[in-house]
């Protein structure tokens, strides 16, 4: 059973490769002491823990978030995990699909939310076709703030 600072040391590997590293050296520069233990929660359980497990692939997970997000209405996290996604090597036709996949199951008016959020992230991000985007801003992580880009808690 690994440690609590190996989950850690872990999840900060993952959460960088997933989010970018100018994404999480800005949330933990935001970082109080209201915050601290949140950091370490998110990183050590939802980077270290779940996002390590060998069960499925980075793209797969990043599909799962994508579909997760949109069905429960959590637009500010979309965002983030739409880059996200990109960086897992998800192409923007695959984004289009999960979200179009998401319309039969979420709602037309979730996957509408989501085209929009997407056109956003995609005209500013100028995403690669082929998947692999860069290191862009984004909001925050797995069960972020909700504060959409402010004051980054998460992430």
């Amino acid at each position: 059973m690994p440690t609590d600072q190996e989950r850690l040391d872990q999840g900060m590997a993952v959460r960088r490769a997933v989010l970018s590293d100018a994404h999480v050296d800005r949330a933990l520069a935001s970082t109080t002491e209201l915050t601290a233990d949140w950091q370490d929660f998110i990183t050590r359980v939802a980077w270290g823990d779940i996002w390590s497990r060998p069960g499925l692939d980075r793209r797969s997970r990043s599909i799962a978030v994508l579909s997760s997000l949109i069905a429960h209405g959590h637009h500010e996290e979309l965002a983030m995990h739409l880059r996200a996604a990109l960086r897992n090597g998800l192409s923007v036709d695959e984004i289009r699909e999960v979200i179009l996949q998401s319309a039969v199951y979420s709602g037309v008016p979730a996957a509408n939310t989501a085209f929009r959020i997407a056109s956003e992230v995609f005209a500013q991000d100028a995403p690669v076709q082929d998947g692999q985007g860069g290191d862009t801003p984004g909001g925050d992580v797995p069960g972020g703030d909700g504060q959409g880009g402010g004051a980054q808690v998460g992430g």
